[in-house]
């Protein structure tokens, strides 16, 4: 896309992706205002927070997502989990420290489905947070992990990974790049670790 093209008015769903766009009715879509506020902090971690957050893992799960923030689910706290295989993370209160180095990758979001794009982002940083008991942690992340810490911390400051795409890479990917019943997540880290390969 050109630049010009991109913004939330003139961004719409490819047609073939019409039904992947209400597929998960939980999930708020690129139009609602939510996802462009800044999302203010959880002044009392407790048994609610901690609906909330079964709630967005059950939903991540269900959109075989690899991150959600709270502002994607219509709820605007600064909250977001995410799941790389290896047990979910959940980060109340985030902050990002430390971030160096960079890397380039695909990206895309469980908000705008089929929307892909290229976007730079720091390699490594150290994520400040708090669990979903109120335990304070620090956690050290890097290449895939560091992305997607990223992209939804992003989400809590009013942030959409467009805003930060190499306009020339932003496009609708293609359902049969999918067929084999991937989910979307699946197919963004697929494609990144082919261009990786490439050297790109």
């Amino acid at each position: 896309m050109n630049k010009e093209d991109i913004s939330d008015e003139k961004i719409l769903p490819s047609p073939e992706y019409h039904e992947a766009w209400f597929a998960i009715p939980e999930i708020v879509k690129l139009g609602d205002p939510i996802l462009r506020q800044v999302a203010p902090p959880i002044t009392k971690i407790g048994a609610d927070t901690r609906k909330i957050v079964a709630f967005m893992i059950d939903v991540l799960h269900k959109a075989r997502g690899l991150g959600l923030a709270a502002p994607q689910v219509g709820i605007s706290q600064r909250l977001f989990v995410y799941d790389l295989g290896e047990g979910v993370q959940v980060a109340i209160n985030p902050q990002i420290l430390g971030m160096k180095g960079e890397q380039i990758g695909v990206e895309g979001c469980l908000s705008i489905p089929g929307l892909l794009g290229d976007v730079p982002r720091a390699n490594e940083l150290r994520l400040k947070a708090f669990d979903e008991r109120g335990r304070p942690f620090t956690r050290k992340a890097s290449e895939l992990e560091a992305r997607v810490i990223q992209h939804e911390y992003d989400h809590l400051d009013g942030v959409l990974f467009f805003d930060k795409v190499i306009p020339e890479t932003l496009d609708w990917s293609s359902l049969d790049e999918d067929e084999d019943g991937e989910g979307e997540e699946e197919l963004k880290s697929r494609r990144s670790t082919r261009r990786r390969r490439r050297g790109k």
